[in-house]
């Protein structure tokens, strides 16, 4: 943990859209990853502080399965009257409808799909699931390796719900733009339904940090497509990584120049993010 601040103040209102907690007491599913710095409320909260954040979403994360409880309890104790908070839940098809609207009322906004190696869901379910959480108002939120993306414009065009995809498409970059992923990529931001998180660009950067320039150029071409569709995450505290941790500050600078105007900025970090998740 630093206490480097990003470079420029973050507006009122700035949303990170992707984060986890981690705390003790909760089982951890085999083969899931658990983060290798604290990844509590306490430590967040420091985040948040530092970066300017006032509303965040916590994603479910993988290590817990569909046992929310460790998320709800977290999106309560980081609201009070300066911080807003929305979340995201791991629900299968074993769970009841009944849970579906105890989560709503609650605060999730959206179903998680982290169709990774131990991520417990699939994509056969999807279109179930999708159907199911609709109703509540939810978005499906998907993550994936993005050669995945190829072959699937029909089905994901067909779910009734908005999509919202993870960290650039988790794209291997540099991504051309012939690919059979990217151009489903494309067409999914290009139908107004999708939303992109531009978040963690170390996953699949050949450049590396610090500028990551390779994920870059994929993010700034997704703002040139649907600046109103974009959205900032942390992706705090990034449990996937064992070593070669990114500064959170840095990172938010480069989403700042990727934006590339105040009005872009605003959008991506404030207005695009309120819409969504209900703020």
């Amino acid at each position: 943990m630093t206490d480097t601040k990003p470079k420029l103040p973050s507006p009122a209102g700035t949303c990170d859209t992707h984060m986890h907690i981690f705390e003790p007491g909760y089982t951890q599913l085999p083969g899931t990853n658990l983060p290798a710095i604290p990844g509590n409320t306490a430590e967040y909260r420091k985040v948040r502080a530092r970066l300017g954040i006032t509303r965040t979403v916590i994603v479910q994360p993988a290590a817990y399965g569909n046992d929310n409880r460790c998320t709800l309890a977290a999106m309560q104790a980081l609201a009070d009257d300066t911080h807003q908070t929305r979340g995201v839940a791991i629900v299968l098809p074993g769970d009841s409808d009944a849970e579906i609207a105890r989560l709503t009322a609650a605060g999730m906004r959206g179903i998680r799909y982290h169709l990774m190696p131990y991520g417990g869901v699939s994509w056969d379910t999807l279109n179930e699931m999708a159907a199911r959480v609709a109703g509540h108002g939810w978005h499906v939120q998907l993550q994936m390796n993005g050669s995945e993306l190829a072959g699937r414009e029909a089905q994901l065009r067909a779910l009734p719900c908005d999509i919202v995809i993870d960290h650039i498409g988790r794209f291997a970059q540099p991504i051309a733009t012939d690919d059979p992923a990217w151009k489903v990529m494309r067409s999914l931001v290009d139908s107004g339904r999708c939303w992109v998180k531009l978040s963690a660009p170390y996953h699949g950067s050949k450049t590396g940090a610090p500028d990551y320039a390779d994920a870059g150029n994929t993010a700034k071409e997704l703002i040139r497509a649907a600046p109103e569709r974009m959205l900032y995450a942390t992706n705090w505290p990034h449990p996937s990584l064992k070593n070669n941790f990114p500064e959170d500050a840095a990172l938010l600078d480069l989403l700042n120049a990727w934006a590339g105007s105040e009005a872009v900025r605003q959008k991506i970090l404030v207005s695009n993010p309120a819409g969504l998740y209900g703020f």
